[in-house]
């Protein structure tokens, strides 16, 4: 069964990470094409409701590690766990996943060692933010492995958006136009993460932050192959879309009981929408550490021009 698609990415540039695709990722890409081809009409295969099932596909496929993490933290709400506690089991679940990645080749060590860095940086947040003095959610069950008030499980769930960006980034053949300096992302994502803990003490700066992050990626678009055409969608919009599912996951995981904000101590309520612009500024914080090993195809248009 072969394969071949038209794709006007540049060749320098084409599917950045895709070079070294994991053979379960082609293998799944020639499954797409081989039941496109059997079970649509020609008139249908390539349609947009075609492109639009084979893209959730594809996200699905690009986050397996959160997904997973996901299920397993909404099976164990359901079981009472005696000789181990819930959550150093999902401690040594979530271990075992990333290894699994890395033994079919999903991801690469170098993809592994920027997410495991975003881990650690969102594991210092964590610790600050679940502080007594400070109190902006809690884990309400007992564990062995944690540090401090933060149970060890909590930094993965932060690397499956880190994952997940690597793995979009592959699977979907990514490549951006417009996309702002480097310098200035970097610059960009410390200000995020320092605003994260001086707002508990000074004036809260992420309106500010919305509005540079507004001006720096008004521009910028991104490509991606869904089927046989390569697509574009303005990186704001990408942005806000991957902030609206976190938000949706992170429900389901108040919902196990995974985690606890004040207004949930006694029942069980609807993450406010305000979290969804903090998981926004957070997401663009893993997506500059991703951005780090990608300035190929960040910069695709300078690499046409001088073509």
């Amino acid at each position: 069964m072969s394969v071949s698609f038209y794709s006007s990415v540049h060749p320098k540039t084409r599917g950045g990470l895709s070079f070294t695709e994991a053979p379960v990722d082609a293998y799944f890409e020639r499954l797409i094409f081989y039941w496109s081809e059997r079970l649509l009409s020609p008139k249908l295969r390539g349609s947009r409701w075609h492109e639009f099932i084979v893209f959730g596909i594809k996200q699905a496929r690009a986050a397996s590690y959160g997904g997973s993490l996901l299920a397993l933290i909404l099976l164990t709400s359901f079981f009472e766990f005696t000789t181990i506690a819930r959550y150093d089991f999902l401690f040594i679940g979530a271990i075992l996943i990333q290894l699994l990645l890395l033994i079919l080749k999903i991801e690469t060590w170098k993809e592994t060692q920027v997410i495991l860095l975003f881990h650690v940086v969102a594991t210092v947040m964590e610790i600050f933010k679940t502080h007594p003095s400070i109190g902006s959610w809690q884990y309400p069950e007992v564990c062995f492995f944690k540090i401090g008030n933060v149970p060890l499980f909590t930094g993965f769930m932060y690397s499956a958006v880190g994952s997940f960006i690597a793995r979009s980034w592959k699977i979907m053949k990514l490549r951006y136009t417009g996309y702002p300096p480097l310098l200035v992302t970097i610059l960009l994502a410390i200000a995020i993460y320092l605003n994260f803990f001086t707002h508990h003490f000074i004036y809260d700066f992420r309106y500010i932050l919305f509005a540079l992050i507004g001006i720096f990626y008004f521009r910028t678009q991104v490509y991606f192959v869904v089927y046989l055409k390569e697509r574009k969608m303005p990186m704001l919009l990408a942005f806000m879309l991957i902030a609206f599912f976190l938000w949706l996951a992170e429900n389901a995981g108040t919902y196990g009981n995974m985690w606890q904000y004040p207004n949930q101590a006694q029942v069980w309520q609807w993450v406010s929408l305000g979290k969804m612009g903090a998981w926004f500024l957070l997401m663009i914080v893993s997506f500059v550490l991703v951005s780090l090993h990608q300035k190929n195809t960040l910069f695709s248009d300078h690499l046409t021009k001088n073509e």
